[in-house]
């Protein structure tokens, strides 16, 4: 691929995502695949790749820099913990040993919380590229997911973090559960709204709530898009109910995808609360390419493949820096 610089990788418990990056970390071309770290065992961590990114790739190495799952314990190699506070990405990264002589792999690690226990992967990256053009934010960052995270940032660090469930527990109450046969496409604003509202109020009352759902639909005219945007409302209305002390009060914003992110947006101004929204993707490249420009500045003689480490002014200050 003509003009291809470096590769970033978004390597999830479901998906991988890859982006051909050129020199001036602009999208070239893109890849998604559902061999997430979940489907793969150590070993098939580099044909997976090797399938998603082999057309772009010619007979010299490329750098590829990587978040996520990927580093975790079962993924294809561990990218060890840091604890917080601390910045949200830093040198040096987990280099993976590549079969492929034209794979330089490297993997960002991911944050760790003791007290309250808390771990992040993929989002440090994310909160990385937000930093990178708001550099001067303070205040309180909301990820969005299947395991949303609240994380407090100050002077360029994560100082503390909060997890939830709440993703993961639309889908299995989605899924797996009797509200299953009362939910469905379609979205009622003003059914969010009441949702998010009583579980602010009552969040001891989620799961009575929660099964008045299904009794609704049974008994009365509840439609199956009121039945959905009820049931998102009161989880998110909980997780806000939960995760006051981070917002109340400060400078919020939100990094996700889509419709979720409008979500939290949306329940976030009926407390009164103005959030930025950025998108998760644009932010994971900006975290991973930050990292890339950092790695060649910091240390260019340990990545030589890289094409701005030949010859330039930032090879030769770097040189009189201890390795």
């Amino acid at each position: 691929m003509d003009g291809l610089a470096w590769i970033a990788v978004d390597w999830g418990t479901s998906n991988c995502r890859a982006w051909a990056m050129d020199a001036d970390d602009s999208v070239l071309a893109s890849a998604t695949s559902d061999q997430g770290m979940g489907t793969l065992k150590r070993d098939g961590f580099e044909p997976a790749l090797l399938s998603l990114i082999g057309p772009w790739l010619g007979q010299a190495p490329v750098e590829v820099v990587a978040c996520g799952m990927v580093g975790s314990r079962q993924g294809w190699a561990e990218a060890s913990y840091r604890s917080v506070p601390c910045p949200p990405v830093d040198q040096p990264l987990t280099q993976v040993t590549a079969q492929d002589p034209r794979l330089r792999v490297r993997i960002v690690p991911g944050r760790r919380q003791d007290t309250p226990p808390d771990v992040m992967r993929g989002e440090e990256t994310q909160i990385a590229g937000w930093l990178a053009a708001q550099p001067d934010f303070d205040g309180v960052l909301c990820l969005p997911g299947t395991h949303s995270k609240w994380v407090q940032i100050s002077a360029g660090e994560v100082v503390s973090f909060r997890t939830y469930l709440t993703g993961e527990m639309f889908a299995a109450l989605s899924d797996h559960t009797v509200l299953r046969h009362s939910l469905g496409s379609g979205w009622d604003a003003d059914a969010f709204a009441e949702a998010v509202s009583s579980a602010m109020a009552h969040p001891e009352r989620v799961a009575n709530r929660l099964f008045s759902i299904r009794a609704e639909s049974l008994l009365s005219v509840l439609a199956p898009s009121q039945a959905t945007a009820r049931l998102s409302g009161l989880l998110i209305g909980a997780e806000l109910a939960g995760a006051r002390p981070y917002w109340l009060g400060q400078n919020v914003a939100i990094i996700g995808a889509g419709r979720i992110a409008t979500h939290y947006k949306t329940a976030l101004a009926q407390q009164g609360v103005v959030a930025q929204v950025a998108a998760a993707d644009e932010m994971t490249r900006a975290g991973l390419a930050s990292l890339r420009r950092e790695l060649a500045e910091v240390s260019p003689c340990a990545a030589p493949w890289l094409p701005f480490c030949a010859g330039s002014n930032r090879m030769r200050r770097s040189q009189s820096q201890p390795p």
